[in-house]
């Protein structure tokens, strides 16, 4: 239907605008809107309509940068503890790397390698690290460049440490809904002498489409107190080298 295509092509968008960009009456959206928050592919929030994650797409950056921040805030003081001063790192849209820049002590010591504007207005804004931001086409709903051109750029390069999250796992496998991200992501874990997989226990219940990686493919997997002990011992178990993040203070 052509209200969700829309939402999920712009990742949020207000009422006026879907109504202006489709050609549909508001009432019609009203009830679009209805059948696709109860279906659970988007949700309104803040005075506009979110797509949210599902094995087909991923919500808009922004949303998702407030979501589960208390686990986000506790993996991201787990995983700055394993960048020493000085350090490259690559670091994709996910939006666990912010709560990270947040988290390391010494940012202005370090070099960031990102496709993500997201990623790059953080530090712009915080005056610390050298920044090198890939080009690539601009996708706006992740606030973020992708394409051939990225990973191109990627394979050039040769960081310390890359750090990306997954949207969802299935067995140990990492997937993403687009095809494009994926490859992003498998070209940093390449690029990168470290790769370290951000990723918070509610993934662990999702499901995507393109699979980038093994959990066992990364140096470290970093987690929050909420993931399942007995999961946490059956990933150890299968040789995924888990750090499981303080519980929130």
């Amino acid at each position: 239907m052509a209200v969700a295509e829309t939402v999920f092509a712009r990742g949020n968008v207000s009422v006026e605008e879907l109504a202006a960009l489709t050609g549909v009456s508001t009432m019609t959206i009203y009830r679009d809107l209805a059948a696709l928050e109860d279906s659970g592919m988007v949700q309104r929030h803040r005075g506009r309509v979110v797509a949210l994650a599902s094995s087909l797409h991923e919500a808009d950056a922004d949303f998702r940068l407030q979501q589960n921040t208390s686990a986000k805030k506790s993996i991201a003081s787990a995983a700055a503890a394993l960048v020493p001063h000085g350090s490259s790192l690559m670091m994709d849209d996910s939006t666990s790397g912010i709560w990270l820049l947040r988290a390391v002590a010494d940012l202005g010591s370090m070099t960031v390698v990102t496709n993500s504007l997201l990623v790059a207005n953080e530090i712009a804004s915080a005056r610390s690290a050298k920044l090198v931001v890939t080009g690539g086409e601009y996708q706006p709903w992740a606030h973020a460049m992708m394409g051939q051109y990225v990973t191109e750029q990627i394979a050039s390069m040769h960081a310390d440490f890359c750090f990306l999250s997954a949207s969802g796992i299935a067995g140990l496998s990492c997937y993403h809904p687009y095809q494009a991200f994926a490859e992003v992501k498998r070209a940093m874990m390449r690029s990168a002498h470290t790769s370290v997989l951000l990723l918070d226990h509610t993934k662990m219940s999702r499901r995507a489409l393109f699979k980038f990686a093994d959990l066992t493919d990364f140096d470290h997997v970093v987690v929050d107190s909420g993931l399942d002990p007995d999961l946490v011992a059956r990933l150890r178990e299968a040789e995924v080298s888990l750090v499981v993040a303080d519980p929130p203070g």
